[in-house]
């Protein structure tokens, strides 16, 4: 969401060619040695570097308190405030989870209610399947993971010290931004008992909040020790204090105070196992109990870990170039981090039953439409098939489509209801399977026609922010926002593509009045467009409309603060200018014809033209927020696929690498990391279109597992890190003089892309312009 400090440029950290084999058997190559599970940790990335498996439930690894906000558990500095079960990757506003946690301490506990935190001793150890942290009182904490339960293997010194594990149930990932979302634990319970020598506890957390602004909700845990243990629990005098009103033996707890237990060894390891659920205790603990048996060595899960990710995820892209390994770090980093969310919780959905799947913590699709959600249904579509029949189940349960979901709770919107975006694309891709489209399409009405209750978020007062589209009056009434409702103008511009969405829905289900009318409020946007605003030169931009229908002046290069209160919602009027999509023909016409909209697009690459941006050398393109992601490619449709593939290698190389630095911003769920994956690729997807612009591959070859035998073979000769200009386009063996290509083309039944690559530009993309579809034939 909001952006970060560069990563390192990519260029300054390749590494030298490599004498390794070709990568293109994976089951013969080890894929995962390529994934660092710390890039995009730092610096605002907020990845979460631990243990998981694709789209697993359990996320497993640490809680550190700095002072600012941990948003995936994990920072580089500051102390670990505890080891927990549940986490998100890339998100932003405040955290989410860091719940069913324990914590290892030293010597004898007199309240364990008090600050327990301890700093690190040398940094973290990550890798694919495995975590270990080094606290500075010689304990060290290993982990490992499987879809609902964790292991823990803890090191004690030996220095005939008291060994013990705390098992607070209030704990949870604190915000201190100040904007009501941090996280409340609301109440809990725990009972002990022991079991064959050893001593399970198992109960119950309940809280809220977070980014989503979520209502209660309640995650059940199970644990298991594997040596003999003294206990006691504790409870406190109230949910956020550290007054103990016991401290005993007794082996139940429950209340809305804190409370938890204490666990004490007499020898220096101890390995745990721990199980969660969403349903019951009992589920909990055959979750643990089939998923990581008593006597599992750590070891195995890594080895588990490693197969499935290889599996389902790393091997769908393949190479035989392996000449530089920092590019091979980036594409597998990339594809393990756009994997970790959204969150399988099909059988775990405790507010209905259903034979539908259960998809969760969807962080959001204002990040992931534009990128993520295309490049998921490719490489991923039985999951992707899924997901969208989860989408349409959220919808008749729940009443409107997410934009975003977290803990079983839609929110939050920041712009569009951006879920009729995914569903039209998959749609209009061919995705049938089990999904109702009759139901997904009336899912799809409901955000164009009903206007979602104001849950008076105090970012936004004017409408709702849980879900839909809560300026709608304005749009169905006006056919454009007034300043009557925040974020105005950027809203509206996603509006119109919400009901381009619903425009190709309905003309594929044969709904044709319902087609013709969404397809007519898709071009609304352009009455949103201001002809008199001026910069830089350039005369018209997309402007804020007040009440009374008249245009507000604005500075096309300035959106105030950006943010919720604000016309413009994490990104320029200059930005937001270039962003339908749907209608770039239209927008080519608007901004003054093919020659001046090139101009546009370049100068929002020019260093020093921003008063802000730093981090990018002042550009008013931001590479770390989704508005822009897009225009680096726009060049295609003003035949100029020179600048497409000189700029989108700009921006690739000069803030993407596999460092812990290495995102332009904060991940947003896997955002950046598709994006990224899309120029490597040499593609870029127009969500909602079959179309996909044309950029240039990175490797000499690449192979794109599509599933049921189906392959996307691409080439590329005479590349380097110099020469990457498109010279000439093959697609299924024919010359392609297009500087774009269809789903039907390479991706319905398979394909092949290959690409002459040179050091210096030339016009080959002579053919016709890539299809504008929202604007009027002549």
């Amino acid at each position: 969401m909001r952006p970060a400090s560069p990563g390192v440029a990519l260029a300054l950290v390749i590494a030298e060619a490599q004498g390794f084999g070709g990568l293109r058997d994976s089951q013969a190559t080890d894929l995962s040695k390529y994934v660092l599970p710390l890039t995009g940790s730092i610096n605002g990335g907020n990845t979460f570097p631990g243990v998981s498996l694709p789209f697993g439930v359990v996320k497993l690894g640490p809680d550190l308190y700095t002072g600012s906000d941990s948003y995936s558990g994990y920072q580089s500095t500051g102390a670990f405030i505890g080891f927990s079960l549940l986490h998100e990757s890339g998100t932003g506003g405040a955290p989410k989870y860091g719940v069913v946690a324990q914590m290892p301490a030293l010597g004898e506990i007199d309240n364990p209610l008090a600050n327990q935190s301890v700093g690190r001793s040398t940094a973290d150890e990550s890798r694919l399947g495995y975590y270990k942290s080094s606290l500075s009182n010689e304990i060290t904490v290993e982990m490992g993971a499987t879809s609902k339960a964790g292991l823990f293997k803890y090191q004690f010194p030996g220095d005939m010290v008291a060994s013990n594990l705390i098992v607070d149930v209030s704990h949870v990932l604190p915000s201190f931004r100040g904007q009501g979302l941090g996280q409340n634990y609301l109440g809990g319970n725990i009972s002990v008992t022991s079991t064959d020598g050893s001593i399970r506890y198992q109960g119950s957390g309940s809280y809220d909040n977070g980014w989503n602004r979520a209502p209660e909700w309640t995650v059940y845990f199970c644990g298991y020790f594997d040596q003999p243990a003294t206990f006691k629990t504790f409870l406190g005098r109230d949910s956020t204090g550290a007054n103990l009103v016991d401290y005993s033996d007794a082996t139940t707890q429950e209340s809305e105070a804190r409370l938890g237990a204490v666990f004490t060894f007499d020898t220096t390891e101890v390995t745990s196992r721990v199980g969660v659920s969403f349903i019951s205790a009992d589920q909990a603990c055959t979750n643990v109990d089939n998923e990581i048996p008593a006597g599992t060595p750590l070891e195995a899960l890594e080895e588990n870990v490693k197969t499935a990710w290889n599996d389902q995820i790393l091997s769908k892209i393949t190479t035989t170039d392996a000449s530089n390994v920092t590019k091979l770090q980036l594409l597998y980093s990339s594809l393990y981090h756009m994997s970790l969310i959204p969150t399988n919780k099909t059988g775990e959905n405790p507010l209905w039953s259903s034979t539908e799947p259960y998809y969760d913590d969807i962080f959001t699709f204002w990040d992931l439409f534009r990128c993520t959600t295309p490049l998921m249904h490719i490489l991923q579509p039985v999951a992707y098939e899924e997901f969208i029949r989860s989408l349409v189940d959220i919808w008749k349960h729940d009443g409107f489509l997410p934009d975003a979901r977290s803990s079983f709770f839609n929110g939050a919107t920041q712009g569009g209801s951006n879920a009729d975006n995914v569903l039209a694309d998959a749609y209009v891709k061919g995705v049938r399977g089990a999904v109702n489209w009759d139901d997904a399409y009336s899912s799809m009405v409901t955000d164009a026609e009903t206007v979602p209750p104001n849950n008076n978020d105090p970012r936004d007062t004017s409408s709702s922010t849980k879900e839909g589209r809560g300026a709608l009056p304005d749009w169905i009434d006006r056919g454009y926002i007034t300043t009557k409702y925040r974020r105005s103008v950027s809203r509206a511009v996603e509006y119109a593509g919400n009901d381009f969405g619903l425009y190709q829905v309905a003309k594929g289900l044969g709904k044709d009045e319902d087609a013709e009318k969404y397809l007519a409020r898709s071009r609304n946007w352009r009455n949103q467009w201001n002809p008199d605003l001026e910069a830089l030169g350039f005369t018209g931009f997309l402007g804020p409309i007040d009440e009374e229908g008249n245009f507000v002046d604005q500075d096309p290069l300035s959106c105030g603060g950006c943010y919720w209160g604000d016309d413009y919602y994490q990104g320029l009027p200059m930005e937001y200018s270039f962003n339908a999509h749907h209608d770039i023909n239209k927008l080519i016409e608007l901004a003054g014809g093919t020659d001046t909209f090139v101009s546009r697009l370049e100068k929002l690459f020019e260093g020093g033209v921003s008063s802000g941006n730093s981090q990018f050398n002042h550009t008013l393109f931001n590479p770390g927020n989704e508005p822009s992601f897009t225009s680096p490619y726009l060049f295609n449709f003003a035949g100029r696929q020179d600048l497409t593939v000189k700029y989108s290698r700009y921006v690739a190389n000069s803030y993407y690498a596999p460092t812990a630095a290495g995102l332009p911003g904060n991940s947003d769920a896997g955002a950046m990391e598709s994006w990224i994956l899309w120029s490597m690729i040499g593609l870029y997807p127009m969500t909602g279109q079959t179309t996909f612009l044309v950029g240039s591959p990175w490797f000499s070859d690449l192979t794109i597992d599509l599933g049921g035998g189906k392959k996307l073979e691409i080439t590329a000769t005479g590349g380097s890190e110099t020469a990457y200009y498109v010279q000439s386009l093959k697609v299924n063996g024919g010359i392609c003089d297009k500087a774009w290509v269809t789903w039907d083309d390479i991706f319905a039944n398979g394909g092949t892309l290959d690409f002459v690559l040179g050091p210096e530009p030339v016009d080959w993309a002579t053919g016709p312009a890539p299809p504008s579809p929202a604007t009027e034939v002549s």
